[in-house]
């Protein structure tokens, strides 16, 4: 195999220089812009054949079509090692054994045999070291251009496969791309999509599939009010624990009575955490307590045992900080009392953050998650997703700050309809109060 290089002012006068010059079975090894135009590496395994326009060279003297043959691989890259591949991995190998045989002790020098002269010996004897590393250099940027040119490929072709099947069913393309609008992620879309009956126009289509969606959602029947016992809410900071964990304490409170409802509170990390539980438990009269290990949780529980409803509040942690282990590893603990688990989320937080959460949180066995700042959302599809991705309940979902008005049962129609809603309101512009001003703006 022989390497050329060929320059050029634009790509398409490189590549005629190789068709002239090396024919079609020439092989692109690596193409580079320079400053002043095209590089083209290019290899090929035989002699190009002579085209009509260079016929008249094989009249030309063995000697002159020597010197205005091509230039080897010598020439090309200035060394002055073998012109073939196979010849420069043998020199490589050669230089190899060289130097292992220069690293172990010398032994004694041979007798001459047909009278080899010491001069000759010792030159025979000297490794010849190619320059390996300007080699390795130029294997490894045509590794790095092969790998960015698969990745381009690998791109263009995921392209023409989506288009392709945007061909072959338009309505499942279009309605695809409407539930990844209204924030459904694309696996979810695409298996739901799957299920659209054929003989069906995209109006009937499209409420088939809110409807699919709505009985993929899971709720809790037996929610929480109901049939008491003891939860635990956890999740990150700032999604609104301890503002969720006092509106269901106070609807409790309203359904049983307040003798019958007790608060604990695990979080010794932020500062006033407990004065801001106790407040709301002061107002709704119900009792509040604080513990700092799994014994005086266990204690605590066991002093609460004769009441209805128990809630504990835990602390936010983020998905990664160390602390989150150590608060769950304190829950683990309390294996005498049956503590069911609540994950409570914003559903106004992105895909990515409420697939991490989940997994970080699912060390412990999750009852259901609760959804909360409903009414801050753009869209509700990230939150209904990972719901169903992850299999998990939705057991309430809450809309203000309002205590005890803003928490309602969570119902799969309801969150279905709203992600609805909100998709015409935000994302369609014809539908938005806003569409004259965006149609100016667009002209």
């Amino acid at each position: 195999m022989k390497i050329r290089r060929f320059y050029g002012k634009d790509m398409r006068e490189a590549l005629k220089q190789v068709k002239d010059e090396l024919g079609d079975d020439a092989v692109i090894m690596s193409n580079k812009k320079l400053s002043n135009g095209v590089e083209i590496v290019a290899a090929y395994d035989k002699e190009p054949a002579v085209n009509s326009k260079r016929a008249e060279s094989n009249l030309t003297p063995a000697p002159k079509r020597r010197a205005e043959s091509t230039p080897t691989l010598s020439e090309i890259i200035g060394d002055s090692g073998p012109d073939s591949l196979r010849a420069l991995l043998e020199k490589q190998i050669q230089a190899k054994e060289s130097a292992h045989q220069v690293s172990q002790p010398v032994a004694q020098p041979a007798k001459p045999q047909n009278g080899t002269s010491q001069s000759q010996r010792q030159t025979q004897a000297q490794p010849q070291v190619p320059n390996v590393s300007h080699q390795q250099d130029a294997l490894n940027e045509m590794r790095q251009e092969l790998a960015s040119l698969r990745n381009v490929l690998q791109f263009q072709v995921a392209g023409l496969l989506q288009q392709d099947k945007g061909r072959n069913h338009p309505l499942h393309g279009y309605l695809t791309n409407k539930l990844q609008k209204m924030g459904i992620s694309e696996a979810l879309a695409n298996e739901v999509v799957s299920y659209t009956p054929a003989d069906t126009d995209e109006r009937q289509a499209w409420l088939f599939l809110l409807k699919l969606l709505a009985n993929r959602i899971q709720t809790e029947e037996n929610n929480l009010l109901t049939k008491g016992g003891i939860a635990v809410l956890m999740g990150p900071t700032g999604t609104g624990k301890t503002t969720t964990v006092a509106k269901l304490a106070a609807q409790a409170a309203q359904k049983y009575g307040a003798e019958n409802v007790g608060l604990i509170t695990i979080d010794s990390y932020r500062i006033a955490a407990y004065e801001q539980i106790s407040t709301y438990a002061r107002i709704i009269g119900c009792s509040v307590k604080k513990a700092q290990n799994a014994e005086e949780l266990s204690d605590l529980l066991f002093q609460f045992r004769n009441k209805r409803l128990i809630l504990i509040d835990t602390a936010g942690f983020g998905q990664r900080d160390v602390r989150l282990i150590k608060q769950l590893e304190t829950l683990k603990q309390s294996t005498t009392a049956n503590i069911s688990s609540y994950l409570v989320m914003q559903a106004n937080s992105q895909y990515q953050v409420m697939q991490q959460t989940i997994a970080a949180y699912k060390q412990i066995s999750l009852q259901g998650c609760i959804f909360t700042k409903i009414d801050e959302c753009y869209s509700l599809g990230e939150a209904i997703s990972a719901a169903i991705e992850h299999k998990l309940s939705v057991s309430f979902i809450t809309d203000g700050q309002k205590v005890p008005e803003d928490l309602k049962v969570a119902d799969a129609k309801f969150l279905i309809t709203s992600a609805a809603k909100l998709y015409k309101k935000h994302v369609l512009i014809h539908t938005s109060g806003n569409s004259l001003n965006n149609a100016a703006v667009a002209v």
